[in-house]
């Protein structure tokens, strides 16, 4: 098949390249998407197993952590970019599942703390619920509350009436 390139973008703060084509035979138009061939990066296990790394799996789980939270998926897969491309710069092609989870949670914390403390509770496997308040308490302490964020598990003013 032979085509021409009638426009060209980067799309995905130039991570692929957007290109419309034509047909030389039909002139019939249509897009192409390039991405930027990456090494596959291998994830070692706890366990010492070492697999393929998916992406959909770690997309998955922060999206099951933003849940019902104003995060649009755009946002975590962005998320996902920047974890791959660090972890691909910072370590090679072999990736401890640790620092994958860590660099989440690293992530998660800066768009939006109710969505960390879930991630959280599930990758530290929080057991009971003083957990999750230490957990809130070491956030507080390691990056100050912004003037637009709501208070997490304030206590009540009053007395609830029975």
């Amino acid at each position: 098949m032979r085509d021409r390139v009638i426009d060209s973008r980067l799309i995905q703060d130039g991570e692929r390249i957007r290109r419309r084509r034509q047909c030389l035979a039909c002139a019939t138009r249509y897009t192409t998407y390039e991405t930027i061939e990456q090494i596959e990066l291998r994830v070692l296990k706890r366990g010492g197993r070492i697999e393929p790394f998916h992406r959909y799996k770690l997309v998955s789980s922060l999206s099951k952590a933003c849940e019902k939270r104003p995060i649009k998926l755009e946002i975590l897969e962005r998320l996902v970019d920047e974890i791959v491309t660090e972890l691909g710069v910072e370590t090679g092609r072999e990736v401890p599942s640790r620092l994958i989870g860590l660099r989440a949670m690293e992530k998660l914390q800066t768009i939006d703390p109710v969505a960390y403390v879930r991630f959280a509770s599930i990758y530290r496997q929080f057991q009971e619920a003083g957990e999750f308040v230490d957990e809130v308490e070491q956030m507080k302490k390691r990056s100050p509350r912004r003037a637009d964020q709501p208070e997490l598990f304030t206590a009540p003013k009053a007395p609830i009436p029975v």
